[in-house]
């Protein structure tokens, strides 16, 4: 599962603002995302937003399964996947009835383009300041048309799901070639928010491949003051990919947002819930 035994999200940011070593480069590690991350409960989730839509573009896209998916379950319209790592889309390309571009909202900027954008797999996590998910907002917000949604998912910080990263819930899988690859996590640090983590792979390899990444994990009500300030209103907020409505104690922030239209209702601030 890609909850909290296992920190699904890649050590870059897909801002403008930090560019830190990408292991999915890497075209044999990203042809081993998958494997590590099958499909589940929040693919499902997506999927139905994504069918929903006429024209989305999935931020941080990685192999594209799910827009692929979008595809395969019929859907006619624009799919745009976009990610700064040559390695994941390598094995995106695969499927040329996608649009697959390679950099970030600060490189690639979209003008009121799509009905949905969508990052999924806790990327938003990466976003380590509010400059930095500031500077992202505005590059979804530009890509959106003015009725658009953007949805994404945080960890709620008060589960403290990191405490369940460590050596012992280490994933073993097989790759393409039927070699046995460990992969483990654990926690170097927790500094305001901010989860300091190692991913090492043990497998075909002379020595373990070790990467590091920084997660920030914001409460509900500061996430709800960054999207306000950058002219987003929640419209639909859940705790759980079942469509559980969201609460203090709930695994996942999953938040759908739009620019702000005064049409449009908005769900109350988190701290006044």
């Amino acid at each position: 599962m890609r909850g909290d035994k296992t920190p699904r999200t890649r050590p870059r940011c897909f801002g403008t603002l930090r560019h830190m070593p990408d292991p999915y480069e890497d075209e044999e590690l990203a042809a081993l995302y998958d494997t590590i991350n099958g499909w589940d409960a929040s693919d499902d989730f997506y999927l139905r937003l994504v069918l929903s839509a006429n024209s989305v573009l999935d931020v941080g896209c990685g192999t594209g399964t799910l827009l692929k998916a979008a595809r395969d379950n019929g859907h006619t319209g624009r799919l745009c996947g976009l990610d700064p790592a040559d390695g994941m889309l390598a094995q995106a390309r695969d499927r040329p009835d996608v649009e697959w571009v390679r950099g970030t909202l600060g490189t690639v900027p979209f003008a009121g383009e799509f009905d949905l954008v969508v990052m999924t797999g806790h990327a938003f996590q990466i976003l380590l300041t509010d400059d930095e998910a500031r500077a992202l907002l505005d590059g979804v917000r530009q890509a959106l048309t003015p009725t658009g949604r953007f949805a994404f998912e945080t960890r709620n910080p008060a589960v403290r799901g990191w405490e369940r990263w460590n050596p012992a819930d280490a994933s073993e899988i097989t790759d393409a070639a039927g070699r046995t690859v460990v992969v483990t996590h654990e926690v170097e640090s927790v500094v305001d928010g901010v989860v300091r983590f190692s991913e090492t792979y043990s497998g075909p390899w002379e020595q373990p491949r070790v990467t590091w990444a920084s997660l920030r994990f914001l409460p509900a009500p500061e996430l709800d003051e960054l999207l306000g300030d950058r002219g987003f209103v929640v419209t639909e907020r859940y705790g759980w990919w079942d469509r559980t409505p969201f609460t203090e104690n709930s695994r996942e922030v999953i938040t759908i947002t739009h620019p702000l239209v005064p049409s449009l209702p908005a769900v109350p601030p988190a701290d006044a819930r």
